[in-house]
């Protein structure tokens, strides 16, 4: 319900009447859309955070090529691959229910739980031997904690700036892209190093983890909620905050119930996470199998070279998860570039096989990396905006949680194509999957406002 702000004098005598002094609402970073010292730390923390989770996790095809080659010879490609597989799925099919802890108890419970099961997982691959151990703390508990570290940190700093939220949702987000960088070139070099032991290189990896956590746990804070227009009822975006709610658990159960059916039966919101449960299907496989096509006989190009391919498509997706966030606040609109940023890697997808040089591989890998970062942030502001400060973690908790099959099924479904079509066909599937999902996503966009140039 909306407040009418008066003057001082005009409050004290309308208090005097009534026999009430009534307080102004504190002014806070949050409220006012100015940018503060605390808000900054939990933009960091949130960088952080990411930079150890999801960015440990792009780094997964070095241990999948060492898992291959050293500690599980005897099982195959696909086998060691749902380590990865997996990890990922949790991470997005748990996102909902943690949207919810995060809009009742805040971000900070979540990220401490994260960073102690992050720990625990690396320093207990360094103990592993057998797959299922590799599968239990590399993918099962990994995948839960890498959850806890990325949903909070984004709605937090979604509260903390929410004037320029496109944009630091990006440098957050950007935390992976660094991550995908660094880890997979740290871990090369510690596996290299034939006095480290396997286990003595995950070792390192836990104590490289550890300050960054620590600061993450103690930086990422809830802050203050301030009303913002959003395309849900009104009735339902407010009924939470009633002082009764938080007194009475089963009337804020049935209100946190109301509140998820209220996003899921919002046309915009549907339109959205059905475009991006689509395009996750063909997003990621270029991320998992931009070097097998580099060192295939298409390209047959040395493996010292093709390694750093990763990491240049990760370098680029930090730049796209950065500067169109900006770009978005500031002028176009997050839904508008959202869409452009789908259908520009479809078509960026369907051009893979063109490139079969050095040089073409590299660009395509720089414009692909930028498009689809830029996916990554702008998923989490679209989500945001329609849903409002308040359910910031349960929407994009929502949003994560429909991409969770895309993100798992993806794959396994490029290797069966590779495998039967070649890379040709990996390449059509990408470029149809999210050249299909931006349809959607532009269907949403309309769903907000109908005029073209409109920034939405």
């Amino acid at each position: 319900m909306a407040r009418l702000f008066i003057s001082p004098q005009l409050e004290m005598d309308s208090s005097k009447e009534e026999g009430l002094r009534t307080q102004p609402p504190p002014t806070t970073g949050a409220s006012t859309g100015k940018v503060t010292f605390r808000a900054c730390l939990t933009v960091i923390g949130g960088f952080f955070a990411l930079f150890c989770g999801v960015g440990f996790t792009n780094a997964f095809g070095i241990f999948q090529e060492y898992y291959m080659t050293n500690i599980l010879p005897e099982y195959s490609a696909s086998a060691i691959s749902w380590i990865g597989s997996v990890s990922i799925f949790l991470t997005y099919i748990l996102a909902p229910v943690t949207g919810v802890v995060v809009d009742r108890y805040g971000p900070t419970p979540l990220i401490i739980a994260g960073s102690v099961l992050e720990l625990f997982s690396v320093f207990m691959v360094s103990l592993c031997k057998e797959y299922y151990q590799f599968f239990l703390a590399q993918a099962i508990v990994f995948g839960v904690a890498t959850c806890f570290l990325t949903l909070p940190p984004i709605s937090a700093v979604s509260r903390a700036m929410p004037s320029h939220r496109g944009l630091v949702i990006g440098i957050v987000v950007g935390g992976s892209s660094i991550g995908g960088i660094i880890w997979p070139i740290m871990l090369e070099r510690l596996f290299s190093n034939q006095s480290l032991s396997f286990g003595w290189v995950m070792r390192i990896v836990g104590f490289t983890m550890l300050p960054l956590l620590v600061f993450a746990s103690a930086t990422i804070r809830d802050h203050p909620k301030r009303n913002q227009k959003t395309v849900l009822p009104a009735s339902e975006s407010s009924e939470s905050d009633t002082p009764s709610s938080s007194a009475n658990p089963n009337r804020a159960a049935s209100q946190w119930r109301s509140s998820i059916l209220s996003i899921l039966k919002s046309p915009v919101f549907l339109l959205l996470s059905i475009g991006l449960a689509i395009s996750y299907l063909g997003m990621f496989l270029p991320f998992f199998y931009i070097v097998s096509y580099a060192t295939s006989s298409i390209l047959s190009l040395p493996k010292d070279i093709t390694f750093y391919l990763a990491s240049i498509v990760n370098a680029a997706s930090l730049f796209g998860r950065t500067v169109p966030g900006y770009l978005a606040d500031r002028y176009f609109g997050h839904f508008n570039l959202l869409f452009a940023a789908v259908f520009l890697s479809g078509v960026i997808g369907f051009t893979w096989t063109a490139a079969d040089t050095l040089a073409g591989i590299v660009v395509w890998c720089l414009a692909y990396g930028f498009t689809s970062g830029a996916i990554l942030s702008l998923q989490s502001a679209c989500a945001g905006k329609i849903v409002g400060l308040e359910k910031q973690g349960l929407g994009v908790g929502l949003v994560m949680g429909a991409v969770s099959a895309g993100s798992l099924a993806g794959a396994p479904i490029g290797g069966s194509l590779v495998g039967s079509y070649g890379y040709l066909g990996l390449s059509m599937f990408t470029g149809a999957t999210l050249v299909a999902g931006s349809l959607f996503v532009g269907a949403a966009r309309l769903g907000l406002d109908k005029k073209i140039f409109a920034a939405v």
